[in-house]
């Protein structure tokens, strides 16, 4: 109602152009044709105060507790608000270790456990959408498959694209693969995956991620900071490596071969991988099949 057409700079590749739907008003005299009202995001149904109401007399006394809930593909940013509280009252620290515990069944929606604070562990059997641990704030992801599965976890893709996207510190634990650009811009994080996509480890600043499968291609551009280690069975991951910014080098250090084997020990633990214990079990044999990357 407030634009109209200058006649004064029409020329001759404007005369087919069609403005009348802009110019268009509503038919209807009882809608409103400015912004008349804030936007409704509907946080007044997320799935999170659901959580803040079982679990407020626990964070408030730091006692300690164990959930068991479902989830489904539309629960978006599972844990956001609830960190929100433990960090207004507790700050980054967070609440003491293993205080809140919550294993979740079925497919987790977009961003599950973004900005997760510390020790609230979420265990998820099934599934989960994009942007798994988004921001994570040092709290903990495990991710496995479905009971009673008859494939093999660690070939199939159990997560999203831009998982641990600017991941400041915590742990993830991934029974299976992920998609493209896991890890991109970590920054403090521990993650342990069986398979990623392309762009893994994108502009990484810090942190520590364990492959122990497949890559895609570009893996570690732009990473300033961090390690990652990768389980290069093919002998493949140096043509799938940008070496713009990392060196590679068979683990050959005792101390990077000591973090190492924990890792997959924790991982062994959290999730029962199948493929963790294959390689622990054929340890000899499977070390120098690992490269570290590490930034120049």
């Amino acid at each position: 109602d407030l634009i109209s057409i200058n006649e004064a700079i029409q020329f001759w590749k404007t005369k087919n152009l069609d403005f009348s739907k802009i110019f268009s008003m509503p038919q209807d005299k009882s809608l409103p044709v400015k912004c008349s009202k804030g936007q409704e995001h509907g946080l007044n149904k997320a799935y999170d105060n659901n959580l803040i109401t079982k679990l407020e007399k626990c964070i408030e006394n730091k006692e300690k507790i164990s959930l068991d809930m479902p989830i489904t593909n539309v629960d978006r940013s599972v844990g956001t608000m609830l960190s929100s509280i433990v960090a207004r009252k507790y700050g980054f620290k967070g609440l003491p270790y293993n205080t809140i515990n919550i294993n979740f069944n079925g497919c987790a929606g977009q961003s599950f456990g973004a900005f997760l604070a510390h020790w609230l562990n979420f265990s998820l059997k099934g599934e989960a959408n994009d942007y798994l641990g988004k921001g994570l704030s040092g709290g903990k992801i495990v991710v496995t498959c479905y009971d009673k599965t008859n494939y093999d976890p660690s070939q199939n893709i159990i997560i999203g694209n831009v998982a641990l996207y600017g991941a400041t510190s915590g742990e993830v634990y991934i029974n299976g693969q992920a998609g493209e650009r896991f890890a991109i811009r970590n920054s403090g994080a521990t993650a342990v995956v069986e398979g990623v996509g392309d762009h893994c480890c994108e502009y990484m600043t810090g942190g520590l991620v364990l492959v122990l499968g497949p890559t895609g291609i570009n893996f570690a551009a732009g990473m300033s900071g961090g390690i990652a280690y990768v389980y290069d069975d093919r002998s493949v991951f140096d043509r799938r490596c940008n070496l713009s910014m990392v060196d590679l080098e068979h683990v050959v250090i005792p101390d990077d071969i000591s973090e190492l084997r924990d890792l997959i020990e924790k991982h062994l633990h959290h999730t029962n991988s199948k493929k963790a214990k294959e390689i622990l079990d054929d340890w000899e044999n499977a070390l120098p099949r690992f490269i570290k990357v590490f930034p120049m």
